[in-house]
């Protein structure tokens, strides 16, 4: 039976904004508000959204990259204080992250060798050991030994992504986190990304949250999927419920803007933007972009609710 592999609670991420004079605080950018969900063993969790939704504040949050304003983690059975500098060594050594560019996140002046073999000497392995545990992850990602003593500008984008992945393999985490790792690369390479992402899972056991907006490949590769907008969940479920019959208008306009080849029916693109309509105070955050909103949409908090087995953030599924 499947047990959490990770748990967070009330997940909130909040960015002062300084202005005037002084520089004073005048207000807070709240870039992830109560984010909850929790990660099974060997599951692949996608979270999807536009570009600006918070995907990679959440994703940089949960390994330590951005502050936590709030919220509660469990990783492994074992609760940790993300802010707490000791429980966030704790927390790398389980988790680890793999970064959308995978030519930037690469040290261009060391090599294969060195850039996989430093965390392992820096959590005490001697070389022998280290040696020995990356010529087992480069097998793991499909690169040979050969690759040990090039430099990252040698290889082409999916190679790069590959040893970015046996970087964060390396350490043997529990939890992976992979950040718009296919978005930089073309179909062909992509194919490739998830081909080992999916291996990984199933020889290693690992757990992964990979983040997205490509709906396509969260379709061929997730169990299950959160739906993101400007910070909050706005729908959660398996892959096959929310993308076949999503309840959340902005799930179904997510759908209907992923590219077809089909001329008679194009591909519909949302209108407007977060930024041009401003966020709500009180409703629904998507209320000034949805073409089905009432006047009931931007009154009090909308609560995720369970429709057809899947959580939705949406008074128009509610029973009457």
């Amino acid at each position: 039976m499947a047990t959490d592999a990770l748990t967070i609670e009330n997940l909130t991420v909040r960015y002062p904004m300084r202005g005037g004079v002084l520089g004073r605080v005048q207000h807070f950018f709240t870039a992830v508000e109560d984010f909850s969900f929790s990660l099974k063993t060997g599951e692949i969790l996608a979270v999807v959204g536009e570009s600006g939704c918070g995907k990679s504040t959440l994703a940089q949050a949960l390994v330590g990259l951005a502050p936590w304003t709030k919220g509660e983690m469990t990783l492994l059975g074992q609760a940790y204080n993300p802010a707490s500098r000791k429980d966030l060594t704790l927390i790398r050594r389980q988790m680890q992250m793999v970064f959308q560019d995978p030519f930037s996140s690469l040290n261009p002046r060391q090599t294969v060798s060195e850039i996989l073999m430093y965390p392992l000497l820096a959590r005490g392995f001697s070389r022998i050991e280290s040696t020995q545990k990356i010529k087992e992850t480069l097998s793991l990602v499909g690169l040979s030994t050969e690759a040990l003593s090039r430099f990252p500008h040698a290889f082409s984008g999916g190679q790069r992504q590959r040893i970015g992945i046996a970087r964060s393999l390396v350490l043997s985490p529990k939890v992976l986190i992979c950040d718009e790792v296919t978005s930089a690369l073309d179909v062909s390479v992509q194919a490739q990304v998830i081909q080992v992402l999916d291996e990984i899972r199933r020889q290693a056991g690992i757990s992964l949250i990979f983040i997205s907006h490509d709906m396509q490949v969260v379709r061929a590769l997730a169990d299950n999927v959160i739906v993101m907008y400007l910070g909050q969940i706005q729908e959660k479920g398996s892959v096959s419920q929310v993308l076949s019959s999503p309840k959340h208008p902005y799930t179904k306009a997510l759908i209907k803007s992923i590219p077809t080849l089909d001329r008679e029916h194009p591909p519909e693109i949302l209108e407007g933007d977060w930024a041009s309509q401003g966020i709500p105070q009180t409703g629904c955050r998507f209320a000034p972009r949805c073409p089905q909103k009432t006047s009931l949409c931007t009154e009090g908090v909308i609560p995720l609710e369970m429709v057809d087995s899947v959580l939705c953030r949406c008074i128009l599924n509610r029973s009457t």
